[in-house]
């Protein structure tokens, strides 16, 4: 049985600057810890979830105050519970673990469906785009406040890898060792494309209202249908065929001409459709934005991947990238690019390639591919 776990908030009471210039009043952090932290603040590690993931990484969960309706059962568990505790990749009897919900998030992070303090009511539109350097700048401030000055490491799978290699060069005196798990260096065109039309599937529903519709029937049906055409770049094809099954659900509320055909347009629809419940499409569409956008020299306000890295380098920085050969969303490409500037940097640098036939999720499904390396990383 796992342990029982709660969502803590971190109240900061002062205005933030966002890196576009627009400015939010304060902000609430929701996150989670597991493990001790020691007194001298040296055994923490911050890590980043992915895309559509949360804070809640390990443990049992079962609600989190203001966000009940979208908090579903699938969500109780931690999305790592088997590389975080102890004995672990993520070892809870020497390190103290934190990962909080994205900054424009729906799970108790100050995000679109956050009530604006001006009006009274959710933000909506009106909540400003994010980049990846204001997630980092948020974290920063959730440290302070938890009195840690050095990271011991920040670790971050898919779009948290983006967040831990910013986080890294922009606070590089901050962290010792970092972890990238089948992540980049800069999005690329197809990516791009590929988050666009995810954009336009959430633009194009009627119910979206701009991103007002708190107060209305929500965009379900654009993102359900921004979530399977991403769904089919996180899970390798031949994942989806073993997992689709041979009955065919026909769904008459959300197709009116057209019949489902086969089992796997089915799995397609019922992935859509179960992801709307349990997330908002604002939230979606700013953390989407920010990965679309992700430029590591940009976001770092450096001139050159070489100047970027060179701070990394000058802290002294160990880094750890993970690349999954089948991986149709982060290329193994990506990694190689990564470090390539890595070690064109001079910055201690180990590449691990993970066999495996489940695609992105790899890192999600297969623990034991990653847990030797992790591990000795956090001990080396």
């Amino acid at each position: 049985m796992p342990e029982l776990v709660e969502t803590k908030f971190c109240d900061i009471d002062r205005p933030f600057v966002l890196q576009g210039g627009a400015v939010l009043p304060g902000l609430r952090i929701a996150y989670e810890t597991w493990g001790t932290l020691r007194a001298d603040g040296s055994n923490a590690i911050l890590l980043y979830h992915a895309l559509s993931g949360s804070h809640h990484a390990a443990g049992l969960n079962p609600s989190i105050p203001g966000v009940e309706h979208l908090w579903q059962p699938e969500m109780h568990d931690g999305w790592w519970e088997e590389m975080i505790g102890p004995g672990k990749a993520l070892d809870t009897n020497e390190f103290f673990i934190i990962c909080a919900n994205y900054l424009g998030g729906c799970y108790g992070t100050t995000g679109p469906s956050s009530i604006s303090p001006e009006t009274g009511k959710p933000w909506g539109s009106s909540f400003p785009h994010i980049s990846a350097a204001d997630q980092v700048q948020a974290s920063a401030l959730l440290l302070d406040a938890l009195g840690i000055d050095v990271l011991h490491a920040v670790v971050g799978p898919s779009v948290g890898g983006l967040l831990a290699l910013t986080f890294a060069t922009i606070h590089p005196q901050r962290v010792k060792r970092v972890a990238s798990i089948a992540a980049g260096f800069k999005t690329t065109v197809l990516n791009r494309l590929i988050l666009f039309e995810q954009i336009l599937a959430i633009e194009n529903d009627p119910n979206f209202n701009g991103g007002d519709y708190y107060d209305g029937q929500p965009p379900l049906y654009g993102l359900a249908l921004a979530r399977m055409i991403s769904h089919k770049t996180f899970v390798h094809l031949d994942a989806i065929e073993r997992r689709a099954r041979q009955d065919i659900i026909q769904d008459n509320d959300t197709l009116s001409w057209y019949k489902v055909r086969d089992q796997f347009q089915s799995y397609m629809l019922h992935q859509g459709k179960k992801f709307v419940r349990r997330f908002d499409a604002n939230t979606y569409l700013r953390i989407i934005d920010m990965w679309s956008r992700y430029d590591a020299v940009s976001e770092g306000n450096a001139s050159s991947p070489r100047e970027l890295l060179d701070r990394a380098a000058a802290a002294g920085q160990r880094w750890l990238v993970f690349s999954i050969d089948s991986d149709f969303c982060f290329y193994p490409e990506e990694q190689a690019d990564l470090t390539l500037h890595l070690e064109r940097a001079d910055i201690d640098a180990t590449q691990i390639t993970v066999h495996s036939d489940k695609g992105h999720d790899s890192f999600l499904l297969e623990p034991h591919l990653y847990t030797p390396h992790l591990s000795w990383l956090m001990k080396s």
